[in-house]
C-alpha cells in the first residue's frame, strides 16, 4: 500500500459511499484482499475504536469464520496472510512494550509481538494498531492478566478501553484547536 507499507494489519481501509456503516466497509475489504465473503462471516461486535497514526478513526469489526477458509490475496494490497492464535497476544514468546507520545502529546504504551510462523519460515512484527485491537480483543476473550504490563483496568475492560480513547481523542482535538 501506498501508506505503511510492508506493515502487518487486519484486512480493512476506508470507508466507500456505498458502505452502511463500519461493518459493511470491513467485510468489503476483507473481499477485496484476501476473497473473504461476507456471507461467510458471523459478525460478533465493533470493538472501541483506535485512531491511527495519520490520525483516522478506525473501528475494528470481530467476526468468526470458518477454519476451512482459505485466504486469497489480493496481490496489489497484500503480500501474505498468516494467522496467529489470538492467545498469543497475552502469552507472547517475543514482546516488547515501548513508551510512545502521539503526534498530538498524548503519552501510552506501544506493543510490539514477533511472530515466528513455521508455515511461512518467517517472523511478522505486529505492532502499533493492529497489535493494540489484537491485545485488546484476546483480554476481552480470555480475561486473564497477560505477561506484561498493560494500561488497562482488567477488571473493567471496556470503561478503561474508553477512557483511554477519550483520552487519545482530546489530546488530538486540543492539539487541532491550538493549531487554529
Amino acid at each position: 500500500l501506498r501508506r505503511s507499507p510492508g506493515e502487518v494489519c487486519f484486512p480493512g481501509g476506508k470507508s466507500e459511499e456505498t458502505d452502511k456503516d463500519e461493518i459493511d466497509t470491513a467485510l468489503r475489504e476483507a473481499k477485496e484482499e484476501v476473497g473473504l465473503e461476507p456471507e461467510k462471516v458471523e459478525v460478533i461486535c465493533r470493538l472501541m475504536p483506535g485512531i491511527d497514526k495519520m490520525n483516522y478513526l478506525v473501528t475494528p469489526v470481530v467476526g468468526f469464520i470458518e477454519d476451512t477458509f482459505q485466504a486469497v490475496p489480493n496481490p496489489d494490497e497484500v503480500s501474505a496472510v498468516f494467522l496467529v492464535p489470538l492467545e498469543y497476544f497475552v502469552k507472547p514468546l517475543n514482546h516488547s512494550t515501548l513508551p510512545y507520545t502521539t503526534s498530538s502529546g498524548h503519552s501510552s504504551w506501544m506493543h510490539c509481538f514477533i511472530y515466528d510462523d513455521q508455515e511461512h519460515k518467517t517472523s511478522f512484527k505486529i505492532w502499533g494498531l493492529t497489535a493494540h485491537f489484537a491485545l485488546f480483543l484476546a483480554l476481552a476473550v480470555f480475561g486473564e492478566k497477560p505477561t506484561f504490563e498493560v494500561d488497562y483496568d482488567l477488571e473493567n475492560l471496556a470503561s478503561s478501553s474508553e477512557n483511554n480513547f477519550m483520552n487519545l481523542y482530546a489530546s488530538i482535538f486540543e492539539r487541532k484547536k491550538s493549531n487554529l
